[in-house]
Protein backbone atom coordinates (compact mmCIF):
# COMPACT_ATOMS: atom_id res chain seq x y z
CA UNK A 1 0.00 0.00 0.00
CA UNK A 2 0.81 3.43 -0.73
CA UNK A 3 2.36 5.62 2.50
CA UNK A 4 0.92 8.61 0.81
CA UNK A 5 -2.78 7.01 0.55
CA UNK A 6 -2.95 6.35 4.54
CA UNK A 7 -0.97 9.72 5.87
CA UNK A 8 -3.03 12.14 6.68
CA UNK A 9 -2.69 15.51 4.82
CA UNK A 10 -1.78 17.48 7.25
CA UNK A 11 1.34 15.36 8.31
CA UNK A 12 2.22 15.71 5.08
CA UNK A 13 1.87 19.30 5.01
CA UNK A 14 3.38 19.76 8.33
CA UNK A 15 6.40 17.81 7.07
CA UNK A 16 6.71 19.59 3.41
CA UNK A 17 6.30 23.58 5.54
CA UNK A 18 8.96 22.07 8.10
CA UNK A 19 10.88 20.87 5.69
CA UNK A 20 11.33 24.34 3.75
CA UNK A 21 11.61 26.16 6.19
CA UNK A 22 14.88 24.26 7.63
CA UNK A 23 16.09 24.62 4.39
CA UNK A 24 15.67 28.51 4.44
CA UNK A 25 17.33 28.62 7.26
CA UNK A 26 20.24 26.42 6.54
CA UNK A 27 20.65 28.83 3.16
CA UNK A 28 20.79 31.87 5.42
CA UNK A 29 23.04 30.38 8.30
CA UNK A 30 25.45 28.98 6.03
CA UNK A 31 25.17 31.45 3.20
CA UNK A 32 28.47 32.26 2.98
CA UNK A 33 29.38 28.63 2.34
CA UNK A 34 26.35 27.74 -0.19
CA UNK A 35 25.98 30.40 -2.95
CA UNK A 36 29.50 30.00 -3.82
CA UNK A 37 28.98 26.73 -4.08
CA UNK A 38 25.52 26.81 -6.00
CA UNK A 39 27.09 29.59 -8.16
CA UNK A 40 30.21 26.87 -9.17
CA UNK A 41 27.68 24.47 -9.89
CA UNK A 42 26.07 26.80 -12.55
CA UNK A 43 29.22 27.68 -13.99
CA UNK A 44 30.22 23.71 -14.05
CA UNK A 45 26.59 23.09 -15.73
CA UNK A 46 27.62 26.21 -17.98
CA UNK A 47 31.12 24.44 -18.70
CA UNK A 48 30.05 20.47 -18.67
CA UNK A 49 29.48 20.41 -22.77
CA UNK A 50 32.76 22.02 -23.89
CA UNK A 51 34.31 19.78 -21.05
CA UNK A 52 32.69 16.61 -22.73
CA UNK A 53 33.60 17.58 -26.15
CA UNK A 54 36.99 18.41 -24.66
CA UNK A 55 37.16 14.82 -23.32
CA UNK A 56 35.92 13.40 -26.53
CA UNK A 57 38.60 14.99 -28.66
CA UNK A 58 41.19 13.02 -26.52
CA UNK A 59 41.81 15.38 -23.39
CA UNK A 60 42.77 14.06 -20.30
CA UNK A 61 39.83 15.02 -17.83
CA UNK A 62 41.95 17.16 -16.30
CA UNK A 63 43.71 19.03 -18.78
CA UNK A 64 40.04 19.37 -20.24
CA UNK A 65 38.60 21.05 -17.29
CA UNK A 66 41.31 23.57 -16.89
CA UNK A 67 41.32 24.81 -20.58
CA UNK A 68 37.62 24.88 -20.05
CA UNK A 69 38.37 27.45 -17.30
CA UNK A 70 40.69 29.20 -18.72
CA UNK A 71 38.25 30.11 -21.44
CA UNK A 72 35.94 30.43 -18.80
CA UNK A 73 38.20 33.50 -16.42
CA UNK A 74 38.92 34.58 -20.01
CA UNK A 75 35.86 35.82 -20.91
CA UNK A 76 35.04 37.26 -17.12
CA UNK A 77 38.24 39.29 -17.01
CA UNK A 78 37.05 40.91 -20.53
CA UNK A 79 34.03 41.92 -18.92
CA UNK A 80 35.29 43.17 -15.97
CA UNK A 81 37.74 45.03 -17.79
CA UNK A 82 35.39 46.69 -19.81
CA UNK A 83 33.49 47.55 -16.60
CA UNK A 84 35.81 49.34 -14.97
CA UNK A 85 37.37 51.19 -18.09
CA UNK A 86 33.59 52.57 -18.00
CA UNK A 87 33.39 53.20 -14.40
CA UNK A 88 37.10 55.49 -14.39
CA UNK A 89 35.38 57.51 -17.14
CA UNK A 90 32.04 57.71 -14.95
CA UNK A 91 34.36 58.74 -11.67
CA UNK A 92 36.63 60.66 -13.54
CA UNK A 93 33.23 63.23 -13.45
CA UNK A 94 32.33 62.48 -10.21
CA UNK A 95 32.76 66.50 -8.49
CA UNK A 96 30.67 67.38 -11.32
CA UNK A 97 28.15 64.76 -10.62
CA UNK A 98 28.11 65.08 -6.73
CA UNK A 99 27.45 69.61 -7.36
CA UNK A 100 25.05 68.47 -9.66
CA UNK A 101 23.60 66.36 -6.93
CA UNK A 102 23.74 68.71 -4.30
CA UNK A 103 21.96 71.46 -6.64
CA UNK A 104 19.13 68.44 -7.67
CA UNK A 105 18.96 67.75 -3.82
CA UNK A 106 18.39 71.28 -2.53
CA UNK A 107 15.75 71.85 -5.11
CA UNK A 108 13.89 68.79 -4.22
CA UNK A 109 14.38 69.52 -0.26
CA UNK A 110 12.92 73.16 -0.79
CA UNK A 111 9.43 71.54 -3.25
CA UNK A 112 9.02 69.33 0.38
CA UNK A 113 9.30 72.39 2.64
CA UNK A 114 6.94 74.42 0.82
CA UNK A 115 4.51 71.04 -0.38
CA UNK A 116 4.57 69.05 3.23
CA UNK A 117 5.48 72.15 5.08
CA UNK A 118 8.94 70.01 6.33
CA UNK A 119 11.52 72.90 7.26
CA UNK A 120 15.23 71.78 5.48
CA UNK A 121 16.43 71.14 8.99
CA UNK A 122 14.10 68.37 10.03
CA UNK A 123 14.52 66.80 6.35
CA UNK A 124 18.68 67.05 6.88
CA UNK A 125 18.12 65.60 10.38
CA UNK A 126 15.94 62.51 9.19
CA UNK A 127 18.26 62.19 6.22
CA UNK A 128 21.55 61.58 8.98
CA UNK A 129 19.47 59.56 11.32
CA UNK A 130 18.84 57.36 8.72
CA UNK A 131 22.65 56.84 7.34
CA UNK A 132 23.64 56.62 11.42
CA UNK A 133 21.24 53.36 11.66
CA UNK A 134 23.08 51.98 8.13
CA UNK A 135 26.41 52.25 9.77
CA UNK A 136 24.72 50.94 12.72
CA UNK A 137 24.10 47.76 10.77
CA UNK A 138 26.81 47.05 9.73
CA UNK A 139 27.18 48.59 5.95
CA UNK A 140 29.98 51.27 7.52
CA UNK A 141 33.30 50.74 6.92
CA UNK A 142 32.80 47.06 8.83
CA UNK A 143 30.06 46.38 5.75
CA UNK A 144 33.02 47.10 3.33
CA UNK A 145 35.66 45.46 4.78
CA UNK A 146 32.69 42.26 4.75
CA UNK A 147 32.17 43.35 0.74
CA UNK A 148 35.74 43.07 -0.36
CA UNK A 149 36.36 39.75 1.84
CA UNK A 150 33.60 37.93 0.22
CA UNK A 151 34.39 39.16 -3.29
CA UNK A 152 38.20 37.84 -3.04
CA UNK A 153 36.36 34.27 -1.56
CA UNK A 154 34.19 34.24 -4.49
CA UNK A 155 37.18 34.82 -6.74
CA UNK A 156 39.01 32.08 -4.89
CA UNK A 157 36.69 29.66 -4.59
CA UNK A 158 34.40 29.56 -7.86
CA UNK A 159 37.58 28.10 -9.55
CA UNK A 160 37.98 24.99 -7.34
CA UNK A 161 34.49 24.15 -6.69
CA UNK A 162 34.01 24.21 -10.06
CA UNK A 163 37.17 22.02 -11.29
CA UNK A 164 35.91 19.96 -8.53
CA UNK A 165 32.42 19.65 -9.55
CA UNK A 166 33.41 18.80 -13.03
CA UNK A 167 36.32 16.56 -11.59
CA UNK A 168 33.92 14.18 -9.76
CA UNK A 169 31.01 14.83 -11.63
CA UNK A 170 30.47 10.64 -12.09
CA UNK A 171 30.83 9.98 -8.58
CA UNK A 172 28.66 12.44 -7.14
CA UNK A 173 26.09 11.81 -9.75
CA UNK A 174 26.16 8.31 -8.95
CA UNK A 175 25.43 9.07 -5.76
CA UNK A 176 22.44 10.81 -5.84
CA UNK A 177 21.44 7.73 -7.73
CA UNK A 178 22.36 5.18 -4.66
CA UNK A 179 20.50 7.83 -2.83
CA UNK A 180 17.37 7.04 -4.24
CA UNK A 181 17.54 3.54 -4.62
CA UNK A 182 13.68 3.16 -3.71
CA UNK A 183 12.69 5.51 -6.68
CA UNK A 184 13.29 4.23 -10.74
CA UNK A 185 17.06 5.01 -11.30
CA UNK A 186 16.14 6.52 -14.58
CA UNK A 187 13.30 8.65 -13.10
CA UNK A 188 16.30 9.83 -11.12
CA UNK A 189 18.78 10.27 -13.85
CA UNK A 190 16.02 12.07 -15.99
CA UNK A 191 15.74 14.37 -12.92
CA UNK A 192 19.33 14.86 -13.07
CA UNK A 193 19.54 15.60 -16.30
CA UNK A 194 16.72 18.25 -16.67
CA UNK A 195 18.37 19.62 -13.69
CA UNK A 196 21.31 20.03 -15.71
CA UNK A 197 19.62 21.17 -19.27
CA UNK A 198 17.73 23.81 -17.37
CA UNK A 199 21.13 25.16 -15.61
CA UNK A 200 22.46 25.56 -18.54
CA UNK A 201 19.64 26.89 -20.70
CA UNK A 202 19.29 29.53 -18.53
CA UNK A 203 22.65 30.90 -17.54
CA UNK A 204 23.77 30.35 -21.46
CA UNK A 205 20.41 32.65 -22.18
CA UNK A 206 21.14 34.94 -20.05
CA UNK A 207 24.55 35.83 -20.96
CA UNK A 208 22.96 36.61 -24.67
CA UNK A 209 20.16 37.97 -23.39
CA UNK A 210 22.95 40.64 -21.63
CA UNK A 211 24.95 41.04 -24.86
CA UNK A 212 21.83 41.63 -27.20
CA UNK A 213 20.16 44.00 -24.03
CA UNK A 214 23.62 45.96 -23.71
CA UNK A 215 23.28 46.53 -27.72
CA UNK A 216 20.10 47.82 -27.90
CA UNK A 217 20.45 50.08 -24.89
CA UNK A 218 23.67 51.49 -26.07
CA UNK A 219 22.38 52.31 -29.72
CA UNK A 220 19.69 53.94 -28.34
CA UNK A 221 21.79 55.86 -25.22
CA UNK A 222 24.35 57.11 -28.45
CA UNK A 223 21.69 58.10 -30.91
CA UNK A 224 20.53 60.38 -28.01
CA UNK A 225 24.02 61.78 -27.36
CA UNK A 226 23.28 60.71 -23.41
CA UNK A 227 26.46 60.71 -21.72
CA UNK A 228 28.16 57.77 -20.21
CA UNK A 229 25.91 55.87 -22.77
CA UNK A 230 28.57 52.87 -22.49
CA UNK A 231 28.58 52.76 -18.50
CA UNK A 232 24.88 53.64 -18.33
CA UNK A 233 24.18 50.59 -20.89
CA UNK A 234 26.04 48.37 -19.24
CA UNK A 235 24.45 48.78 -15.92
CA UNK A 236 21.23 48.33 -17.11
CA UNK A 237 22.25 44.74 -18.89
CA UNK A 238 24.36 43.51 -15.92
CA UNK A 239 21.18 44.26 -13.18
CA UNK A 240 18.58 43.26 -15.92
CA UNK A 241 19.89 39.53 -14.74
CA UNK A 242 18.05 40.57 -11.81
CA UNK A 243 14.55 40.02 -13.08
CA UNK A 244 11.97 42.37 -12.26
CA UNK A 245 13.72 44.26 -9.67
CA UNK A 246 17.24 44.76 -11.21
CA UNK A 247 15.13 46.92 -14.22
CA UNK A 248 13.35 48.65 -11.88
CA UNK A 249 16.22 49.37 -10.48
CA UNK A 250 18.56 50.26 -13.48
CA UNK A 251 15.39 52.62 -14.76
CA UNK A 252 16.00 54.70 -11.70
CA UNK A 253 19.58 54.85 -11.89
CA UNK A 254 20.17 55.32 -15.20
CA UNK A 255 17.46 58.34 -15.48
CA UNK A 256 18.82 59.75 -12.40
CA UNK A 257 22.73 59.69 -14.42
CA UNK A 258 20.75 60.89 -17.23
CA UNK A 259 19.28 64.26 -15.10
CA UNK A 260 22.28 65.22 -13.06
CA UNK A 261 25.08 64.64 -15.75
CA UNK A 262 23.60 66.34 -18.67
CA UNK A 263 24.63 70.27 -19.31
CA UNK A 264 21.16 71.72 -18.36
CA UNK A 265 19.63 68.55 -16.89
CA UNK A 266 16.45 68.24 -19.41
CA UNK A 267 13.56 66.29 -18.60
CA UNK A 268 13.13 65.23 -22.12
CA UNK A 269 16.70 63.48 -21.93
CA UNK A 270 15.63 61.28 -18.98
CA UNK A 271 12.40 61.21 -20.30
CA UNK A 272 13.99 59.16 -23.67
CA UNK A 273 15.75 57.17 -21.74
CA UNK A 274 12.90 55.83 -19.79
CA UNK A 275 11.49 55.53 -22.88
CA UNK A 276 14.66 53.07 -24.47
CA UNK A 277 14.75 50.94 -21.40
CA UNK A 278 11.04 50.19 -21.39
CA UNK A 279 11.04 49.42 -25.00
CA UNK A 280 14.29 47.27 -24.77
CA UNK A 281 11.99 45.65 -21.60
CA UNK A 282 9.06 44.77 -23.85
CA UNK A 283 11.71 43.48 -26.38
CA UNK A 284 13.13 41.39 -23.68
CA UNK A 285 10.03 40.03 -21.96
CA UNK A 286 8.17 39.13 -24.98
CA UNK A 287 10.97 38.26 -27.73
CA UNK A 288 14.62 37.92 -26.00
CA UNK A 289 13.81 35.68 -23.02
CA UNK A 290 11.78 33.24 -25.16
CA UNK A 291 13.84 32.81 -27.76
CA UNK A 292 17.58 32.62 -25.77
CA UNK A 293 16.51 31.02 -22.69
CA UNK A 294 13.47 28.53 -24.17
CA UNK A 295 10.78 27.32 -22.91
CA UNK A 296 12.87 24.80 -19.83
CA UNK A 297 12.25 28.01 -17.24
CA UNK A 298 8.38 27.73 -16.76
CA UNK A 299 8.18 29.69 -13.83
CA UNK A 300 5.15 31.85 -13.67
CA UNK A 301 5.37 35.54 -12.99
CA UNK A 302 4.14 35.56 -9.53
CA UNK A 303 6.34 32.58 -7.63
CA UNK A 304 9.19 34.26 -9.85
CA UNK A 305 8.83 37.62 -7.86
CA UNK A 306 8.28 36.22 -4.74
CA UNK A 307 11.37 33.61 -5.23
CA UNK A 308 13.11 36.86 -6.06
CA UNK A 309 12.56 39.05 -2.55
CA UNK A 310 12.55 35.48 -0.60
CA UNK A 311 16.19 34.87 -2.06
CA UNK A 312 17.15 38.35 -1.82
CA UNK A 313 16.11 38.41 1.75
CA UNK A 314 18.32 35.30 2.32
CA UNK A 315 21.55 35.85 0.43
CA UNK A 316 20.85 39.35 -0.81
CA UNK A 317 22.12 39.76 -4.26
CA UNK A 318 23.05 36.66 -5.69
CA UNK A 319 20.12 35.25 -3.73
CA UNK A 320 17.97 37.13 -6.22
CA UNK A 321 19.98 35.75 -9.04
CA UNK A 322 20.01 32.27 -7.99
CA UNK A 323 16.14 32.14 -7.35
CA UNK A 324 15.11 31.48 -10.89
CA UNK A 325 17.37 28.39 -11.87
CA UNK A 326 16.89 27.03 -7.70
CA UNK A 327 12.89 27.63 -8.75
CA UNK A 328 13.13 25.88 -12.21
CA UNK A 329 15.30 22.78 -10.68
CA UNK A 330 12.42 22.70 -7.70
CA UNK A 331 9.84 22.25 -10.59
CA UNK A 332 11.74 19.08 -12.35
CA UNK A 333 12.09 17.69 -9.00
CA UNK A 334 8.47 18.59 -7.93
CA UNK A 335 7.03 17.27 -11.33
CA UNK A 336 8.73 13.68 -10.57
CA UNK A 337 7.87 13.08 -7.27
CA UNK A 338 4.51 11.92 -6.69
CA UNK A 339 3.58 13.35 -3.43
CA UNK A 340 4.88 16.77 -4.60
CA UNK A 341 2.98 17.35 -8.00
CA UNK A 342 0.67 19.87 -7.07
CA UNK A 343 3.63 22.24 -6.16
CA UNK A 344 5.42 21.72 -9.75
CA UNK A 345 1.61 22.61 -10.83
CA UNK A 346 1.53 25.82 -8.67
CA UNK A 347 5.18 26.60 -9.76
CA UNK A 348 4.70 26.62 -13.65
CA UNK A 349 3.11 28.41 -16.17
CA UNK A 350 0.44 26.58 -17.25
CA UNK A 351 3.10 25.05 -19.82
CA UNK A 352 2.94 20.99 -20.42
CA UNK A 353 4.63 19.06 -17.79
CA UNK A 354 7.07 16.50 -18.16
CA UNK A 355 4.78 13.52 -19.30
CA UNK A 356 3.15 15.46 -22.10
CA UNK A 357 6.74 16.43 -23.52
CA UNK A 358 9.36 13.64 -24.85
CA UNK A 359 12.37 13.16 -22.68
CA UNK A 360 15.50 13.05 -24.75
CA UNK A 361 17.00 8.84 -24.56
CA UNK A 362 20.31 10.36 -23.95
CA UNK A 363 21.49 10.95 -20.25
CA UNK A 364 24.32 13.37 -19.89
Amino acid sequence: MNTLDVTPYYKRLSYNLLSVSLILLLFYVGQDILVPLLFAILIASLLLPLNSFLERKGFRRIFAILLSLAVAITVIISIVYFLTNQIANFFDDLPTIQQRLDNLSFILQKWVRQTFHVTVNSQNKYINESFARMKANGTGMLGAVATVTEVISYVVLLPVYSFLLLYYRDMIKQFLVDCFKDQKESDVREILHESQSVSQSYIAGLMIEMVIVFALNATGFLILGIKYALFLALVSALLNLIPYIGMLIANIFCMLITLISGEFMLLSDVLWVGIILAVVQFIDNNFLIPLVVGAKVRINSLVTIIGVLVGGALCGAPGMFLSIPGLAVLKVIFDRVEGLKPFGMLLGDGSPGPKDRKIPNKII
